[in-house]
């Protein structure tokens, strides 16, 4: 029997392909991989780029569920977002340079420029209270009025619900503490309960930076953000009783809930009894509508391990990045909770542990009445959805459109333009390190990825990551109610 040599096979396997594709020029590219099999198949030389077919592969994934939403109830923090330029912003206020330090609650003028200087300096993200409420009034009067600030609907549960607005076949009610200029800036398609209208807007000023941007001595490496409030409402989740109430008339099939971070501004005592409340309201609920749960930056581990006890048995899906689940993880002893903080793009078998770690020991399971069977990460370079099998359908499209609004938003685009964006994903990933995890490859013809472990699936798609960010600001909840838009979940 004559052996055939590598070079000859693969001559015979060409000259094959070649007459398929004479007789059948339309013949997808599926099969075309198929035939070539996994280690032979390349893109044409000068064809499209990886994030071009990634781009073109998501499109066919991101199908409608069999049974959508139709009404979403979305609560409870919402403010104005005043954007402006930090250091045009600290010139208006008559301040001059000085040197940078950090305080956990800004007092005054003084305090604020502190403090800015000191993140600026790191180019770090950081968010403080203002406490003297006049004070903050003349900062953010004098904000509003600055040539180039910029007003934008705020806050997570006020973003999520004009991300769902915008698909004109929802109806979405949105409760938290809205004042004339943010009913102004909302959707028409959004409701909003006469409850729940203020006669004064939450402003939150966010004071950006670019990189490279100087003040005084300081040179800033690279861009990104301060944020701070006077925001007493959002702080003791005024709105949560009014939002509970409002459903039983308005009568959503999905409930978003967010602004459990907020609380972190109260003393001890009023965290303890406005959590105990929270429960008892989001018991309230009836069973048979899911809850998603957005969480947010936190850095009172305590107020975090209390919410993962009370509220996660209490909901079906939660969203989160990075920083929060290892945060979660350091809050409560669990897996890799020593890691300080990520190295460059988080590790995915790290960051699966975790996430199996928390439906594991805080997700529905025949020992446990916990309701919490989804969980949709986010992170720059990619995107995992963990479900608890049997209860979530259309995982692959819900993911996919998840990272897909990550790039069309941060770019400011319609569609994703793979000009302006590139793959930052590992291509090669272990899917855990605790066990012995498998390893993945990432083809962007096939950029869905999934596995299981012990009842949990996981589907991990990469991002394409805008190389020019126009807005930044909400790009998790817009993730995370795109994410949410395409989810079904299966009744029990």
């Amino acid at each position: 029997m004559a052996v055939w040599s590598g070079p000859a096979c693969a001559g015979f396997l060409a000259l094959a392909v070649g007459c398929v594709l004479l007789l059948q020029p339309e013949l997808p590219g599926s099969a075309l991989r198929a035939l070539w099999g996994p280690g032979l198949w390349a893109p044409p030389s000068g064809g499209a780029s990886a994030e071009g077919r990634l781009a073109a592969a998501w499109e066919a994934l991101i199908v409608r569920p069999a049974r959508p939403w139709s009404r979403v109830a979305v609560g409870v923090n919402a403010c104005v977002d005043v954007v402006l330029s930090g250091v045009k912003l600290l010139q208006a206020l008559g301040l001059s340079p000085g040197n940078g330090k950090d305080h956990s609650v800004l007092h005054s003028r003084e305090d604020l420029e502190e403090a800015f200087i000191h993140f600026m300096g790191r180019g770090a993200a950081a968010e403080r209270f203002f406490s003297d409420e006049e004070a903050f009034h003349n900062i953010s009067q004098i904000a509003s009025a600055l040539p180039g600030a910029q007003h934008y609907v705020g806050g997570n549960a006020a973003l999520i619900g004009q991300k769902l607005a915008a698909n004109s076949d929802l109806k979405v009610l949105l409760c938290g503490p809205v004042g004339p200029k943010l009913h102004q800036l909302l959707d028409d398609n959004i409701v909003v309960p006469p409850e729940s209208m203020q006669e004064v807007d939450e402003f939150h000023l966010i004071l950006e930076y670019q990189a490279g941007e100087q003040w005084g001595q300081l040179t800033a490496p690279n861009a990104n953000r301060f944020i701070f409030s006077h925001d007493l409402s959002n702080g003791a989740m005024n709105m949560l009783e009014v939002f509970v109430s409002s459903l039983e008339e308005f009568q959503p099939d999905l409930v978003v809930l967010s602004g459990l971070h907020m609380m972190e501004g109260q003393s001890k005592e009023i965290q303890k009894k406005r959590l105990l409340e929270a429960v008892i309201s989001i018991s309230d609920i009836p069973t048979d509508i899911p809850v998603h749960l957005e969480l947010a930056s936190m850095t009172d581990r305590e107020l975090m391990s209390n919410i993962m006890h009370q509220v996660f048995p209490l909901v079906n899906s939660l969203g989160l990045n990075e920083q929060e689940l290892l945060f979660l993880s350091q809050s409560a002893s669990g897996p890799h909770s020593s890691l300080l903080a990520w190295s460059g793009v988080p590790d995915v078998g790290v960051v699966s542990d975790i996430l199996f770690w928390i439906l594991k020991e805080h997700g529905r399971s025949r020992e446990r009445a916990s309701d919490l069977t989804r969980i949709h990460f986010h992170t720059l370079a990619y995107h995992i959805l963990a479900t608890v099998d049997g209860h979530w359908g259309n995982q692959l499209a819900s993911v996919a459109a998840g990272a897909r609004v990550a790039g069309t938003q941060a770019c400011a685009s319609e569609t994703i333009d793979a000009g302006r964006v590139s793959l930052k994903a590992p291509l090669e990933f272990l899917t855990s390190h605790s066990e012995a995890g498998s390893k993945v490859s990432i083809n962007p013809d096939e950029p869905v990825v999934e596995w299981h472990r012990e009842g949990i699936s996981f589907h991990f798609t990469p991002v394409l990551v805008c190389k020019d960010p126009i807005r930044t600001v909400g790009l998790g909840d817009a993730i995370s109610a795109e994410g949410l838009f395409y989810s079904e979940v299966y009744p029990h």
